[in-house]
């Protein structure tokens, strides 16, 4: 089978130095391989896109070198499907209506409450995926043997409507026959419940690589929300060389980007990539730290 990666941003801001490593990474590991590489917007969440973002990522990726194959597939474009995988975890007894509120299910995995039918005086809000409790074990090429437990029934449609990043992820790497997933470590805790749902749908499971996690000097991820600076366009090979040291691929020095990319496609070895969060520290260096997520998970 032909080897197919993917990098899925969500369209809510200019691109960052966190999503270009993400992006650096998959790309690396979709092109050593002599495989295809895709982009999907991922704007499944409608509340938090912003007009125009969607283009502008593509644009910085065009100026960064990258080339993709095939069209952009865009989640809100695609909610018949979802609502198809929905019908048929229903149709199946594995999703239920729920009537809890936000307020009542915070902090702390959900208890089943409505489980056995909605409760007297509640209303459907959500529909909620069943789960086991058992523990679900996969190989990450970068970040070892994982074991996780999910915690608890977790929301497929949202009481606005909306389907949850979790459904959309899974129906949309099995659309496009995605062979493996490379992202960040902050989405470990993705894994678990997407493997869950891949099983219930009868679906293909991707193979994964979870790169390190890149944060700000204060140990904030790397974010939208944390105000992350759109990184540079005007010159983008430094920071392309940047990203390269982080993920702990040579870079040596290129009178191009075409010349960058053919070298670190030549270089490319997923066991240099470090396991663990990289600090963005003064002076625009990178400083590393041990990963609380290699620590948990890692057996």
């Amino acid at each position: 089978m032909t080897y197919r990666g993917r990098f899925a941003p969500s369209p809510t801001g200019p691109l960052h130095f966190g999503s270009l490593i993400a992006a650096t990474a998959s790309y690396l590991q979709a092109r050593s391989q002599g495989g295809e590489w895709l982009v999907r917007m991922e704007d499944v969440d409608e509340s938090r896109t912003r007009p125009g973002a969607a283009d502008g990522i593509l644009r910085t990726l065009e100026q960064y070198g990258f080339t993709w194959d095939g069209p952009i597939v865009v989640q809100t474009a695609r909610k018949d499907r979802y609502r198809d995988a929905l019908r048929r975890m229903i149709a199946r007894g594995f999703a239920y209506p729920c009537g809890c509120s936000r307020a009542e299910t915070a902090g702390a995995p959900y208890p089943g409450t409505c489980r056995d039918g909605l409760p007297p005086g509640k209303r459907l809000r959500v529909w909620r995926l069943c789960t086991t409790g058992e523990a679900i074990g996969f190989e990450d090429l970068v970040q070892g043997r994982q074991s996780m437990t999910m915690g608890g029934d977790f929301v497929l449609q949202r009481a606005d409507g909306l389907f949850a990043y979790q459904l959309a992820v899974v129906v949309d790497d099995a659309d496009q026959q995605i062979t493996e997933v490379v992202r960040g470590a902050d989405l470990l805790d993705s894994t678990p419940r997407q493997i869950w749902l891949q099983r219930l749908l009868d679906l293909p499971a991707p193979s994964y690589v979870h790169i390190p996690a890149a944060v700000h000097a204060n140990g904030q991820k790397l974010s939208k929300q944390t105000m992350a600076r759109p990184i540079a366009v005007e010159d983008p090979a430094p920071t392309l060389l940047a990203a390269l040291n982080f993920l702990g691929q040579p870079a040596a020095a290129a009178t191009s980007l075409g010349e960058i990319w053919e070298r670190a496609i030549e270089s490319w070895t997923v066991t240099s990539i470090p396991r663990v969060t990289r600090r963005l520290v003064s002076g625009g260096q990178i400083g590393s730290k041990p990963s609380r997520r290699a620590a948990t998970f890692a057996m």
